[in-house]
């Protein structure tokens, strides 16, 4: 693939509907193949460690919200890479691509080790804090060690992705997870059932394989024609570029932090209610997540979508990008709800099998979540828009206000009163739809296109 290739296949040109389709299809296809890494340490953990499933379940869910709390603060900060990235490519600015992906990899393998070592020394202040059940404890202690040291390689894969989506490529980050998604089932049933090993088993799988999926793109950009060419020799941080990337990146790290802190919030009273209330959350979060990932894929299109075409000054496309990123993500992600709703049971059983009444306790969280998404979808897509505009601060300090704050809020209140799993999931769709609202009625205030175009 050839610079020249990359500008015939640009955003900025030809139609809009199928590049959106084919930009979004392998990226939810990489979200949920990610997702499968957790699942099938779940999945195994849960059959094949005996009497100790139900504890190991809850041991590696529990560790869900603090590992996406302190993952997904990066990740927002690669997002700003995305869109740098993205800017670049529609302006044809070859320079910027080039700088922002060097500097883009430092960042991550710095970071990468700074968590890892805070990790180490915060870990067991941090579950203590958790409400974990004492069969449970020592193990999600455990699993955490070993997969936050694995933290560098994670975020290695995770910026060189966002590098790939920047130029409008999600085909190759997809097939780098499904080798190492394969690898991962591979080494979680080698350790567990062949090894006899428990959560450590899937969590060595699970660092193994993010190394083998970030070795892989790093392959892919060293060998690439494209001004998003890795050179070793090329690796520092241009101050300037930074600087812009963390103008997008840093309001999105702290929107994804806060969002993950109030959801630590609802795990721990999540853990409140038994080993068995927290296993049947932990199997059913595995199964709803894939839903999100679709709706995700829309937003993250839209995002890379405005980026090129504002990069290009086109911004009717941009507009039309908002338009079909909506239309085709309620389609899509109306079809993934009601697959799961129907499927839910069966899905949730494949995690221990022979359990009843953990799956209908999982099911009420895939009931509740799923058909929440769809308000997720509509705030997603609508600050993808922005976020490609550059404007990031004001849709993260509204969904930080809507989602954050009406949980925080109503785990102290509601759920002290009506201490139920139900009462808990019921916070779902009530934060959802008032950010939704809040995020177009912002979108409104905004105008983004209206906004550049009158100074264009």
């Amino acid at each position: 693939m050839n610079a020249k290739k990359i500008r015939k296949q640009s955003m900025t040109e030809g139609s809009l509907w199928n590049k959106i389709l084919g930009f979004a299809f392998p990226l939810a296809m990489t979200g949920i193949l990610q997702q499968t890494f957790n699942a099938a340490d779940i999945a195994v953990v849960g059959n094949f460690t005996g009497e100790l499933g139900e504890a190991c379940m809850a041991a590696v869910g529990a560790n869900t919200p603090i590992i996406n709390f302190i993952i997904n603060g990066f990740l927002g900060i690669s997002l700003g890479t995305n869109v740098v990235i993205a800017n670049a490519v529609g302006s044809k600015d070859d320079e910027t691509v080039q700088k922002a992906v060097h500097t883009s990899m430092i960042v991550a393998l710095l970071g990468g080790v700074i968590v890892a070592l805070l990790g180490e020394l915060l870990a067991e202040p941090i579950f203590r804090m958790q409400n974990i059940s004492d069969e449970a404890f020592s193990m999600a202690l455990l699993y955490f060690r070993i997969y936050i040291a694995g933290t560098p390689v994670i975020l290695l894969y995770n910026f060189e992705a966002a590098i790939f989506r920047g130029i409008g490529n999600t085909r190759i980050p997809f097939l780098a997870l499904v080798i190492a998604g394969l690898i991962n089932v591979g080494l979680n049933i080698f350790f567990v059932v062949f090894m006899g090993r428990t959560v450590d088993g899937v969590a060595t799988a699970t660092v193994i394989s993010n190394m083998i999926s970030g070795i892989v793109l790093l392959l892919f950009l060293k060998k690439s024609k494209t001004p998003a060419r890795f050179d070793e020799k090329k690796l520092r941080i241009s101050g300037s570029v930074l600087k812009k990337i963390l103008k997008i990146g840093i309001p999105s790290s702290l929107q994804a932090c806060v969002f993950s802190a109030a959801n630590i919030i609802i795990q721990s009273a999540i853990n409140s209610l038994g080993t068995l209330v927290a296993a049947a959350s932990s199997a059913a979060f595995n199964i709803e997540i894939f839903s999100y990932y679709v709706l995700n894929s829309f937003g993250q299109a839209c995002t890379t979508f405005t980026g090129q075409n504002y990069g290009a000054r086109k911004f009717d496309r941009c507009r039309k990008s908002l338009k079909l990123c909506l239309l085709e993500g309620i389609v899509i992600e109306g079809l993934m709800v009601g697959f799961l709703l129907f499927f839910g049971r069966d899905l949730i059983a494949v995690f221990k099998p022979g359990n009843p009444e953990l799956v209908e306790i999982g099911y009420v969280r895939v009931m509740f979540i799923t058909t929440a998404h769809l308000f997720s979808l509509f705030y997603d897509v609508m600050s993808g828009y922005m976020r490609g505009y550059g404007i990031s601060l004001s849709p993260a300090l509204v969904t930080m206000c809507c989602i954050c704050g009406i949980r925080i809020i109503w785990i102290y209140t509601v759920f002290e009163q009506f201490r139920s799993f139900a009462s808990i999931m019921a916070v779902y769709p009530l934060s959802l739809g008032v950010n939704a609202l809040a995020i177009f009625i912002l979108l409104l205030i905004k105008r983004p296109a209206k906004k550049y175009g009158a100074k264009a």
